[in-house]
This record gives structure tokens, C-alpha cells and sequence, in this order.
């Protein structure tokens, strides 16, 4: 099992280009040891034009087999597969993404991290590949619902779960039947979560989509002209890669929808891919009465992404809703 972490939360790292400081990703990657774990990742390790080991980014096979070797030796996943076409995370990402999450429940827990199956998440837009409970379990023990609106993605979270001992108890996935909702129809009136978490689909068409994506492989495919770039099939992760108005009309309805079960929820989250959003995000959250509202900034290598948190409550009643839970 993974080394237990420090229920104290460190100030977190401003310098570009650096992960939170209790993410576990740091620095190059042991390859020998990922191999000696997950024998299968060796056929997919190349070295790279500055002479260290890698893996071929632009290779979908590699990263799933790369991330299946990431969540074995770091987290204890034993068992991890997704069907075809669907998003393959890059998981320092999106643990850096729960790490700062546990720094908000800490600012209003005395400094501690809230930490076993007291505190409870609602991973918005699970998808198949289950990224999230994964990770926050096994970092701080937390009890998540995964939530969806496409039957094949929770199918395939749910053989994730169910492959994985113990992860049952603490990991629940729920359909989401009603696509034009994101809360209402999914919770139950006695549910509360201390956390809501989203990756909310970027782009607003299948066209959108299918350029964005092209143009990623080709970036990554700049090092050798001649590489014949995959082609890709967006059938199974549509809701992951798209919706009608893209990424800012999806958080626009997400926070709208928070304000309706702002009793429900201490903390509610998302991840905001386009800094162009920011602004009518802040509206929209002023119009619903938001009491407080914290953006984060987050690092890994050249890439800047950023979650917009906000909650209802004030901090004297955040601090009594984190008294009640278990802490480590």
C-alpha cells in the first residue's frame, strides 16, 4: 500500500512549472522500477532527444499502459484498463488537482487535512477511466461518488472498482439520467459531500473537438515528420471531449445548478481549461450569491491550468461542518 500521507498541508509551490508539493510525481521517472512492476510498459519505453528514458506520448496504446504502471507502483491499483477512445488522464494533473483541494479543506480544518471515509467527494463527470476517486482515496481515504451521464462509462468505472479489493465501500458510481442536469435528479435530499470536483468537457462541438485533438497529436508528433499520426474515433468520450457551448456554458449550468443544493455541498469545484472563461465564471458566481470564491493555479512542465472553487457557507460554518469529521 502507499506510504500514508502528512495530514498537515505544506504552503503550496508558485513557481512555474512545479507540482504541489505533496504530489508524487516529482522530478523524472523511475522507469527500471515502473518496468520491474508492470513488465508490459518495456515495449513502450523510448528514449527521448535529450537521452532519457520516456514513453511516445502520442501513442494512446503507451499512455494507457504507462498510466497503468503509474497506478500500480504509486497508488496500488492493481487493476486499471479503459475501452478505446476514451480519455487516458494524466494523472500528476489530476492529483495535483485533489492535493489543492485538500489545502482548502485544511484552511478550514486548523490547518489539518480531513482525511478517511468521514469526508465524502462527488466527482462530476467520472468517465470511464474512475481518475479521481482513485487517486483521492488512496491519498486521503476520502469516499467518493463518480457520477455520469453515459452508461459505458460508468460501466467500465464501476469493472475498475469492483477489480480493485476494498474499493467498493469507498467508491460509488451513480448515471446521471438526466443529461440537461448536473445535481438535480443525481442527489439524494439527505446526501452531503465536503467537495465537489469537475473536468468539464472544453470544447463546444464534435468539430471543435476533432481539430483540438488533431492538432495535439501533431504537436506531439513534431519531432518525427514522418510519424503517421493516429486517427482518432471520438464515438465513446463525446460528453468527455464536448458539449453545446463548450466549457464556459457547462460551468455556467454547474454553478447555477450549485446555488439549488448549496446546503449539500461545503466546497463546490471545477477546472477551468480557458482563462478566457474566468471572467463570466466570476459573474455567474456573484449572481448566485457565492460567499467566498478561490481560484487556484496549477503547474505541470509547460502546461497552466486552474480550478475555480466557491462555497455558501460562511467560514465559521465551514469550520463547524470539518469539526465533525474524522481527522488523521
Amino acid at each position: 500500500m502507499p506510504a500514508k500521507r502528512p495530514s498537515k498541508s505544506p504552503a503550496p509551490s508558485s513557481e512555474k512549472g512545479q507540482l504541489h508539493p505533496r504530489n508524487r510525481h516529482q522530478g523524472r521517472y523511475d522507469f527500471p522500477a515502473l518496468i520491474k512492476a508492470s513488465p508490459e510498459l518495456a515495449a513502450f519505453v523510448i528514449i527521448n532527444p535529450y537521452g532519457n528514458q520516456s514513453i511516445d506520448f502520442a501513442n494512446p496504446a503507451a499512455v494507457k499502459v504507462f498510466n497503468r504502471a503509474l497506478l500500480k507502483q504509486f497508488y496500488g491499483i492493481a487493476h486499471w484498463d479503459i475501452p478505446a477512445d476514451y480519455l487516458c488522464p494524466p494523472i500528476p494533473g489530476r492529483a495535483d488537482y485533489l492535493h489543492y483541494l485538500a489545502d482548502l479543506l485544511s484552511a478550514d480544518n486548523t490547518g489539518a487535512i480531513p482525511t478517511g471515509a468521514a469526508v465524502r467527494a462527488l466527482d462530476v463527470g467520472v468517465g470511464a477511466n474512475c481518475i479521481y476517486p482513485l487517486l483521492g482515496n488512496r491519498e486521503y481515504g476520502w469516499r467518493f461518488l463518480g457520477a455520469d451521464i453515459a452508461p459505458q462509462a460508468i460501466a467500465s468505472a464501476q469493472t475498475i472498482v469492483k477489480a480493485n479489493p476494498g474499493l467498493s465501500e469507498l467508491i460509488e458510481l451513480r448515471l446521471q439520467a438526466d443529461t440537461g442536469h448536473v445535481f438535480k435528479g443525481l442527489l439524494q435530499a439527505d446526501e452531503r459531500f465536503e467537495l465537489t470536483l469537475c473536468n468539464p468537457p472544453f470544447h463546444a462541438s464534435a468539430d471543435e473537438a476533432t481539430s483540438g485533438s488533431k492538432r495535439k497529436w501533431r504537436n506531439l508528433g513534431k519531432l518525427d515528420p514522418k510519424r503517421k499520426l493516429p486517427v482518432l474515433n471520438f464515438g465513446g468520450q463525446a460528453a468527455e471531449l464536448w458539449c453545446p457551448g463548450g466549457e464556459a456554458a457547462f460551468v455556467a449550468k454547474l454553478i447555477r445548478e450549485s446555488a439549488e443544493h448549496r446546503e449539500q455541498v461545503l466546497w463546490f469545484s471545477t477546472l477551468i481549461s480557458k482563462s478566457g472563461n474566468l471572467p463570466g465564471v466570476y459573474a455567474t458566481l456573484k449572481n448566485v450569491g457565492a460567499l467566498e470564491t478561490r481560484t487556484v493555479e496549477m503547474s505541470q512542465g509547460q502546461k497552466q491550468s486552474r480550478f475555480v472553487a466557491w462555497t455558501f457557507h460562511t467560514a465559521e460554518q465551514r469550520q463547524r461542518w470539518l469539526s465533525t469529521r474524522t481527522s488523521a
